[in-house]
């Protein structure tokens, strides 16, 4: 008897460890690991569309990866995608309607009325961008050459001097703002800034011209790549700078 109370109770106890081995192993969830590396997906430039309207967003003449790594692909195609084509739509919807609607983007920012604000900031917006995306390419020659590189060694001295007097600039901006190189009404170049999506084509600027270089210094154009460290964008600006399309805007600037 003695021994098949013995047995009842191993058998009991091994009832028991195995039920506990069961529920054990039935709780562990498998989680899968992380892939190595995650392909952040994106469309092509010309696959964004604005609206229909008198202004249609300016091709932009590389990949959105193009610039990287001194402007990363997704600040690229966050900026063009999202935010140009905001202010591309807005001026559509502003200025339908008015006699505006039929001008070119010069004669609109030289005559609307600047304290219409909704046109006039998205006409800057349209404006400002078109002009920097095309500022920038893939083969920066580092400095400009003939013509222009004479126009700057005769206004600045130097193209050093240029460089340090175009940073000095950006770099004591204050919020969100713009920072040019115009051809002024006595065919000579400046450095001028604007505040917000102001520029130098508009009857309340304090520096008046032709731009022929803009940089953008609102935060949607650095702040992923360089966060509060402006002066880092600015650096990078200068590495991808397209010059040859700078002294285009140059020799069509001076023939107005």
């Amino acid at each position: 008897m003695k021994n098949v109370r013995v047995l009842l109770l191993n058998l009991l106890l091994a009832t028991i460890l195995l039920s506990c081995n069961k529920k054990k192993y039935t709780e562990v969830v498998e989680v899968p690991l992380p892939t190595a590396q995650e392909k952040v997906t994106m469309g092509m430039p010309e696959d964004v569309k604005s609206d229909e309207g008198s202004f249609q967003l300016e091709k932009l003449p590389y990949n959105y990866d193009a610039l990287a790594p001194d402007i990363a692909a997704l600040t690229m195609e966050m900026h063009y995608s999202k935010h140009y084509l905001t202010y591309t739509n807005n001026l559509n919807k502003a200025i339908a309607g008015t006699p505006l609607e039929n001008l070119t983007i010069e004669e609109v920012l030289a005559k609307l009325d600047p304290s219409v604000l909704e046109i006039k900031n998205n006409a800057g917006g349209y404006y400002n961008h078109s002009l920097y995306f095309k500022c920038m390419g893939t083969k920066s020659d580092g400095q400009p050459k003939d013509t222009l590189a004479g126009a700057i060694t005769k206004n600045f001295g130097s193209f050093n001097n240029f460089t340090s007097a175009f940073k000095a600039e950006a770099t004591k901006q204050f919020g969100s703002s713009w920072v040019w190189l115009i051809v002024d009404k006595s065919g000579n170049l400046q450095i001028t800034s604007t505040q917000n999506q102001d520029n130098p084509l508009m009857r309340n600027a304090l520096v008046p011209g032709k731009p022929i270089l803009a940089l953008d210094l609102w935060e949607h154009a650095y702040y992923l790549d360089y966060q509060y460290k402006r002066k880092n964008y600015v650096d990078a600006f200068f590495n991808v700078i397209n010059w040859n399309k700078i002294s285009e805007n140059y020799e069509e600037a001076l023939k107005k």
